[in-house]
């Protein structure tokens, strides 16, 4: 796994949110946002029992618990930027997402609602 993320400069966040509010955000501000969320995430569920994936842009492992070293993670979230962004801003809930298709999420531990939304939490 790489090194860990480093959250954007606020001005950077704040400017690439409202791209993103306007609907013309390309994949320069998805790529920073998704980054950033899941840098966020690392902070506030530090850990490597958990593998979260929003390709193409970045992967992340959080939540404490059996770490992961090699090979396929016993447990496994994956979502798009979109998705994941709609999460972490708190414009979609957990349950809605998973319901919905627009998360898959696999093994122990894979319920990211107790760190969700993740706005604010820096």
């Amino acid at each position: 796994m790489p090194r860990r993320l480093i959250p954007a400069p606020a001005a950077e966040v704040r400017r690439a949110l409202a791209i993103r509010a306007e609907g013309t955000a390309g994949r320069p501000e998805l790529k920073t946002l998704t980054k950033h969320y899941l840098a966020l995430l690392q902070e506030r569920a530090p850990g490597a029992s958990v593998e979260v994936r929003v390709p193409p842009y970045a992967a992340v492992q959080v939540i404490a618990g059996v770490r992961h070293t090699r090979g396929t993670p016993p447990a496994v979230v994956e979502t798009d930027a979109e998705t994941w962004l709609a999460l972490a801003v708190g414009e979609l809930t957990w349950a809605s997402a998973l319901d919905s298709g627009r998360v898959r999420a696999s093994g122990e531990r894979t319920d990211l609602s107790l760190y969700l939304p993740l706005e604010g939490a820096r």
